[in-house]
Formats: structure tokens, sequence, C-alpha cells
């Protein structure tokens, strides 16, 4: 059975910062591309970064320069460093593996950057 479990969401302050944890459990974990998608109300789930299989990342605009991704292989763990967050990041925050036509998605963290 497949699961990707998300960690580390939480309230934040204008400028703080948070890490966000994917651990995935029966997959292949180093062989599948990951990736941190956001979502809110009312709006369609957005790409917010993505990792490889070989360590090759992507990022959107609107986070570039201030949200990193990274994966641990031999924790079976993506994560995603977020700084200088703003009240606009606010969202759910979901990991998704990929790997050919398979797709795999946890089921999201709140992430809330308010004062």
């Amino acid at each position: 059975q497949v699961q990707l479990v998300e960690s580390g969401g939480g309230l934040v302050q204008p400028g703080g910062s948070l890490r966000l944890s994917c651990r995935a459990s029966g997959i292949s974990f180093s062989g599948y591309h990951m990736g941190w998608y956001r979502q809110t109300p009312g709006k369609q789930r957005e790409l917010v970064a993505q990792i490889t299989s070989g360590g090759a990342t992507n990022y959107a605009d609107s986070v570039k320069g201030r949200f990193a991704i990274s994966r641990d292989n031999a924790k079976n763990t993506v994560y995603l460093q977020m700084n200088s967050l703003s009240p606009e990041d606010t969202a759910v925050y979901y990991c998704k593996a990929g790997w050919l036509s398979f797709q795999y998605w946890g089921q999201g963290t709140q992430v809330t950057v308010s004062s």
C-alpha cells in the first residue's frame, strides 16, 4: 500500500519559515519524481516545486528564491524549505510521487501565514 504522509505545516507569521516533510512508503522512492503542490479554496491545485529522481529541481515563479525542495532517498522523504513566507503562501500543501503513469498524493498539510 502506497502512503505519502506530509508533516510540518502550521501557523507562521509573515517573513517566517517552515519546513514541510513528506515520507513515502510502498514505492521505490529513489526512482520517483517528487513534487509539492498547493491549493486554496476555489482554486486549482498548483505546482510549487518538483525534484526529479536524478535531483533536478523546478520551481513556480512565485516561490523562486524563497523555497527549496530536497530529497533524502535513504529516508524516503522529500522536503520543502519555505522561507520569507507571505499570506499569499497560505494553502494546503500536498506531496506527489510520480513515475510513468503512476501518481500518488498525500493527504495534505495546512500552512497558514498570518500575523
